[in-house]
């Protein structure tokens, strides 16, 4: 990386902490003029100077707090959409947050009317923000011109998915961990970062030395073994150095916690989506007169068996000739219905039963089915790590794949929460996934329908004998950078 290009990294924090600071005193002085004007006059006892600093203040903490939450400050972290879909769920929790106080205060009496036309105009500027901020972030800081180290196996699809971040990332050039030290060393030094993905551990533990002396920035696709590693605690016993991976999952205390999270949680979430329930079910029944309610047995902790609910996406019948298969992008066998309700996951709402029977948790690794679990597992024997913990109705891999994330990094992701569960690690997940219902692109499918044994060998194919990698991903990165 160049000097010039490392001196403007320093202003990354500076551009999201000036950005955050001209949003929130702009709410603040919209909610000011709202409650001076529309509540704090008409309530039978009202608040003096202090008192109305504090209904400001508050305001602006729970409106840090939600937007904060769901990533509505963090710049270059997500799209325009993204960013202003972030925004968009800060906005609206915090005033009905706000709404509710007033409510409390004023006993009732104050209208929703001030509040609603507020929100309306905070949404407005909200959306002008985001695109202005995400307009100045990309020209301050365009793609970073990269070369990735590759070994023999997902180095391609690591590349296609990286690839579509145009306005992150610019791979220009690969080279094969076959190639010798030196010559690797050398062209990194011409690139701003690197991405190791998948090389033997002896030239990684070497080329991260060498990237970690030069400042060069470097991402890493790592192995089952690092994500274990990353969960260990450090170990002072001793003079030497020692890291403790317990390997035990969570203790008594936290399990407890977890499950009464969950019976909690899905109890009030039942009460609350039993309307759409109903709806979707309707809807269903009306499509194609077939049952709105489909059971399918699928894994769970220890390899126990049970039946998942779901709502029914797919036409009658839907395997019938095919089989078991992933679904795909354009899978003809998702009714009209079930696209819709897909996008919005209402299929997965009847799963809340499943949570409060116990066969499931909130979080967790989403449970597949046997016969398919039998077919990754002879060639990912490690897939059944997954079944250390209960199955659950969201996870990393929810929140952070989609439909055509392949099954390894899905173990991956599925991995690093096992490593990382806790009740706050829980919360952080179930509100990423309600952000992920903003994002347009977070349910694509999987592009084709091959058996899942071809899709695997595609994924272990050795990249260090195609020769052709480099020239393509030069050209690829050129195409869809522009």
């Amino acid at each position: 990386m160049n000097k010039n290009s490392k001196n403007k990294e320093q202003y990354k924090r500076l551009l999201n902490f000036l950005g955050a600071l001209i949003i929130i005193y702009t709410f603040m002085m919209g909610f000011s003029h709202v409650w001076y004007n529309y509540y704090n006059k008409y309530m039978l006892d009202s608040f003096w100077n202090r008192g109305n600093i504090l209904m400001v203040g508050i305001y602006a903490v729970i409106y840090l707090m939600s937007a904060s939450t769901f990533n509505g400050f963090r710049l270059g972290y997500s799209r325009f959409a993204g960013l202003f879909g972030s925004q968009v769920l800060g906005i609206l929790g915090t005033n009905f947050i706000e709404f509710v106080l007033v409510s409390l205060i004023g006993r009732g009496r104050l209208s929703v009317t001030p509040m609603l036309v507020l929100t309306a105009l905070e949404l407005a500027f909200a959306f002008a923000w985001s695109y202005v901020f995400t307009l100045l972030y990309n020209k301050m800081y365009p793609p970073r011109k990269m070369i990735i180290v590759y070994g023999n196996r997902n180095a391609r699809y690591l590349v296609n998915k990286m690839s579509m971040r145009t306005d992150k990332y610019k791979i220009c050039a690969s080279i094969s961990c076959e190639e010798s030290l030196e010559e690797i060393q050398r062209q990194i030094l011409n690139y701003e970062a690197v991405v190791i993905s998948d090389i033997p551990s002896d030239l990684r533990s070497k080329l991260l030395k060498f990237t970690f002396e030069h400042s060069i920035r470097t991402y890493i696709n790592p192995k089952l073994s690092d994500i274990i590693i990353r969960g260990a605690e450090d170990f002072h016993l001793f003079d030497t150095p020692l890291l403790l991976s317990r390997n035990d999952g969570l203790r008594f205390e936290q399990r407890l916690m977890k499950r009464l999270f969950d019976v909690v949680l899905a109890s009030v979430l039942l009460i609350i989506a039993s309307p759409f329930m109903l709806v979707t079910a309707a809807a269903i029944r009306l499509y194609d007169g077939g049952p709105a309610i489909y059971s399918q047995e699928r894994l769970t902790i220890g390899g126990k068996r049970f039946n998942v609910l779901k709502f029914r996406s797919m036409i009658v019948d839907a395997e019938k000739k095919s089989g078991a298969r992933l679904a795909s992008e354009n899978d003809d066998r998702i009714t009209p219905v079930g696209k819709l309700i897909r996008k919005i996951r209402f299929d997965e709402l009847p799963q809340l039963f499943n949570i409060l029977k116990g066969d499931m948790s909130f979080v967790g690794p989403r449970p597949e089915r046997p016969e398919l679990a039998e077919k990754y597992e002879k060639t990912m024997p490690e897939f059944k790590y997954r079944l250390k913990v209960k199955a659950g109705l969201t996870g990393y891999a929810q929140v952070m794949g989609k439909y055509n994330t392949t099954p390894y990094d899905k173990l991956k992701m599925d991995l690093m929460y096992i490593e990382h569960q806790s009740l706050h690690e829980d919360m952080n997940i179930i509100l990423s996934t309600i952000r992920t219902c903003f994002v347009p692109d977070a349910t694509e499918g999987v592009e084709g329908t091959e058996p899942i044994e071809t899709r695997r060998d595609r994924i272990d194919h050795d990249f260090s004998k195609d020769e052709a990698l480099a020239e393509e991903t030069v050209e690829r990165s050129e195409q869809t950078v522009g």
